[in-house]
């Protein structure tokens, strides 16, 4: 999709629109569009603000001039004081900094991040997420930002588009995607899901179709006793494992004639394997419950 926007790929069918004008047509410079790829392809000979300035360079833009930008730009993403390094003396996160000056020195109306920090450790792909987030937002222009990191997705994206082969599964806010999933790919590919087919949901609700319940909508009583509550659906079973996650512990739990359910508990529970195979009940308000329209 990135390739195609950039016009490194041709569309076999519908158009390419920019502000509103088709560039489907159009060669990659001809677009106002510019790239940050994952393995950052900068010029390991430059220095950091030659590398900057070449977009600049190749638009016949005057030496001093482009010097300026350049300059200005490695500053925006804090990276002023290094303008005379070259790649290889600087950090793995350094580096994609300079990969984002490059790219928004020119000023382009849609920058196409292919992943760009899928090669950075964690710490740093976190600091680098809010990052980009503020710098899209001081700058006011239109990020789309491929990534498989659904975490990632989530903190980035003011809308997120979930492909499943080849077509869009769903369009929508983080929270439209996380909280009210259209069908079980999406549902399951965001985030984790509980999934309960259309014959435990038929004898819970008595109504045809599947629903999908996030884990920290779930409770567990270790005592084994169901809820009375109205809107509140109970359902026994047996506890399969424990997955501790630092915040919380993910529980597992076989339900009688149902699937296996991951609940989200907060606080210490012993890590001694004496709650596996632990007699209890799950329960859920069923204003939770997330009915799947594509499994009627």
């Amino acid at each position: 999709m990135l390739r195609l926007i950039a016009g490194f790929e041709l569309p076999t069918s519908g158009t390419i629109e920019l502000e509103g004008q088709d560039v489907s047509g159009k060669a990659p410079f001809q677009r106002d569009v510019n790239t940050v790829f994952q393995d950052y392809a900068l010029f390991p000979h430059m220095s950091l603000v030659d590398n900057v300035a070449y977009g600049l360079r190749v638009r016949g833009m005057k030496k001093v001039e482009r010097r300026e930008r350049a300059v200005q730009a490695l500053e925006r993403v804090q990276l002023g004081k290094f303008i005379s390094r070259r790649p290889a003396q600087l950090s793995g996160g350094q580096r994609q900094r300079v990969a984002l000056a490059r790219a928004l020195v020119v000023e382009p109306k849609v920058l196409l991040l292919d992943e760009p920090l899928g090669a950075l450790d964690l710490k740093l792909r976190q600091q680098m997420q809010i990052e980009l987030k503020e710098l899209q937002r001081s700058l006011g222009i239109t990020f789309i930002f491929v990534t498989h990191d659904q975490e990632e997705a989530l903190t980035m994206s003011d809308r997120i588009g979930v492909f499943n082969n080849g077509k869009i599964a769903q369009i929508g806010t983080a929270h439209e995607i996380y909280q009210r999933p259209t069908g079980a790919f999406v549902a399951n590919f965001v985030g984790t899901s509980n999934l309960f087919e259309t014959e435990l949901a038929a004898s819970l609700y008595n109504r045809s179709g599947q629903f999908v319940l996030r884990p920290e909508r779930l409770s567990v009583d270790w005592e084994g006793n169901t809820s009375t509550n109205d809107g509140v659906t109970s359902v026994r079973g047996t506890v399969t494992s424990l997955v501790y996650v630092g915040h919380a512990t993910q529980v597992r739990v076989a339900l009688e004639g149902g699937p296996v359910v991951v609940v989200l508990v907060d606080g210490d529970l012993p890590d001694d394997g004496s709650l596996i195979g632990q007699n209890v009940a799950v329960s859920w308000a069923d204003r939770d419950a997330v009915w799947l329209p594509d499994a009627a």
